[in-house]
């Protein structure tokens, strides 16, 4: 079936943190593409030559940048160590929901204190510990 692969005879499935890496693959592109539409807007090829409105969706497309592959790699091995789907789908979630409310916030904050930006930023590190965790407790239950 599209999405499984077999590990010593086991059938198992990656289409939920798929899914999520999809999504985050977009959110990517939407902010990259916000990013060349301020250099053509303002005409700057690179850096941000003082545009504060650049030099925010810079950081909005790089931040995110900076800690999908993480977040994605332990969702990834968290479904492949057989988290249930409904665990998956919450931290997926709760990963898109804080991306989204990080780059508004740090839109509108202007780069300063914004609740978007702070819940936005507590909600990603959280998914990324909760996932690390989860990930540990599987490594360690496996030595037993």
């Amino acid at each position: 079936m599209l999405g499984e692969t077999t590990i010593n005879g086991n059938l198992m499935s990656v289409a939920i943190s798929g899914l999520y890496i999809s999504i985050t693959a977009v959110l990517v592109v939407i902010f990259a593409m916000r990013v060349i539409q301020l250099r053509r807007k303002h005409k700057i090829g690179l850096g941000s030559s003082g545009n504060e409105e650049l030099r925010l969706a810079n950081r909005v497309h790089a931040n995110l940048v900076e800690n999908a592959p993480m977040a994605m790699i332990l969702l990834l091995v968290a479904e492949q160590n057989h988290l249930p789907g409904l665990f998956l789908h919450i931290l997926g979630i709760a990963w898109i929901v804080g991306r989204i409310l990080h780059a508004i916030g740090l839109t509108q904050g202007r780069g300063g204190y914004h609740l978007g930006r702070f819940w936005g930023g507590l909600l990603s590190w959280l998914v990324i510990l909760i996932l690390a965790g989860i990930n540990l407790g599987y490594f360690f239950s496996s030595l037993a």
